[in-house]
């Protein structure tokens, strides 16, 4: 279906960017991945500017962006891997600018990087933390969407797919700065989406609820119980599930869709008991 477009991930070095990039290579796209980390870079990201989390994926093996651009070439497609912080508003025009020389145009966003370790109460918030989520889960996303835009519009074609949350949708305890930030970027999806139409550039979020990614898995047992229990379903979803609603998005098939968020959530916001 995406045969001749080139796809561009954020946030590609595992869970749900590298499930994404593998479909949508599946699907015929050639695909860009971007991630602040790459298995060949030596050293770990510093907790105090990316945070644990990544740290410790970093340390403990668990980064795939250079792998999962080896399996795409596999598949006959074109991929690179680059990093990139997307906070960083230079970087990601020079990154932009680099593919689209390499690969012929950005057709395909997948707005996915994204922070999601800071955890507290409201009197507990880390105040550095709260910033950083801001700074890469909503002027992130914005960054890119910024400069995708004129490659897109040149084309006068365009897909832009934003990551957002049950959390931006439910609100999160002791989540507020990632509640918050998901909650904005699908206010900027249907803004963009908005300015886009006359472009023929369609702009969607995808609302995930609870997906069995790495970070899910590292979570505490107990309460990933109690979260699963609030699905229709009664269990997580698999990274796969997303990809596909990548795809669909992606792709002609959904031509006249634009400004929605796609709940992909096993049914986590409906009246369950």
């Amino acid at each position: 279906m995406l045969s001749g477009k080139v796809a561009l991930v954020t946030g590609g070095s595992r869970g749900l960017g590298r499930a994404d990039a593998l479909a949508l290579a599946r699907a015929g796209a050639d695909v860009v991945l971007t991630d602040i980390l790459l298995e060949s870079e030596e050293g770990t990201a510093t907790a105090e500017k990316y945070g644990p989390l990544n740290q410790f994926l970093k340390s403990a093996g668990a980064v795939y962006t250079e792998k999962t651009c080896a399996e795409i070439r596999e598949m006959g497609r074109r991929s690179a891997a680059f990093k990139l912080d997307v906070t960083d508003r230079a970087e990601v025009a020079r990154v932009f600018k680099q593919v689209r020389e390499e690969f012929g145009g950005i057709d395909i966003l997948v707005n996915n990087a994204a922070t999601l370790d800071h955890v507290a109460q409201i009197e507990n918030q880390n105040d550095a933390f709260f910033d950083r989520d801001v700074q890469v889960n909503l002027t992130g996303t914005y960054n890119c969407s910024k400069a995708a835009w004129p490659y897109m519009k040149e084309k006068g074609w365009g897909r832009i797919i934003n990551m957002a949350s049950v959390a931006g949708t439910l609100g999160g305890f002791g989540q507020a700065s990632y509640s918050a930030t998901k909650a904005a970027v699908i206010g900027l999806t249907k803004s963009l989406a908005l300015e886009g139409a006359r472009y023929n550039i369609t702009v969607n979020a995808i609302v995930p609820g609870i997906i069995a990614t790495e970070a899910f898995k590292m979570g505490n047992p107990k309460m990933n119980e109690r979260i699963i229990a609030r699905t229709a379903f009664k269990r997580p979803g698999e990274p796969e599930d997303i990809a596909n609603a990548v795809v669909f998005l992606a792709s002609d098939n959904a031509k006249y869709i634009t400004g929605i968020e796609l709940y992909v959530s096993g049914g986590i916001e409906l009246f369950t008991f």
